[in-house]
């Protein structure tokens, strides 16, 4: 096994982890920093996907600026979390029923996805390719963003 394919299971398993306790933990601060770990995980994998632009772009905006944002917005609230965990168990079989059709439409697309036996080839890197030249995400955006 590559290292690369190491590196993406440890990021995948701790950002689903971290995301479970966003929507489990029972502080909405520890929820606001379980979320700020998410967002640096997904980050992580945007890097080994080769998507350096979206990964800094993830950190910066919402990592720098929303999360930190709604973080203090949180610490200045006084939250009753008793009144808002009445009538859970109302409502949880159809939000378990949502919940499992939602999962079962990323299983579908995901499963499908994973299909494919070679990276895809844009028209751009197959040209790169044929001159001999290092193709980069980054130099295309700078490129599109600045000529």
């Amino acid at each position: 096994m590559e290292f690369t394919s190491i590196l993406f299971y440890v990021f995948s398993a701790v950002l689903v982890l971290a995301s479970l306790q966003v929507i489990t933990t029972k502080n909405p601060v520890h929820a606001a920093l379980f979320l700020v770990l998410a967002f640096f995980n997904a980050a992580g994998i945007w890097m080994l996907l080769k998507a350096e632009f979206l990964s800094i772009v993830l950190v910066l905006v919402y990592v720098g600026a929303v999360m930190v944002l709604f973080l203090f917005v949180v610490m200045m609230l006084d939250i009753d979390v008793d009144s808002m965990r009445k009538g859970f168990w109302k409502h949880f079989p159809l939000a378990a029923l949502m919940g499992a059709v939602v999962a079962l439409e990323m299983a579908g697309v995901l499963l499908g996805g994973f299909r494919l036996t070679e990276e895809p080839a844009t028209a751009a890197m197959a040209e790169a390719a044929a001159k001999g030249v290092q193709y980069s995400n980054a130099q295309e955006v700078g490129k599109l963003l600045y000529t």
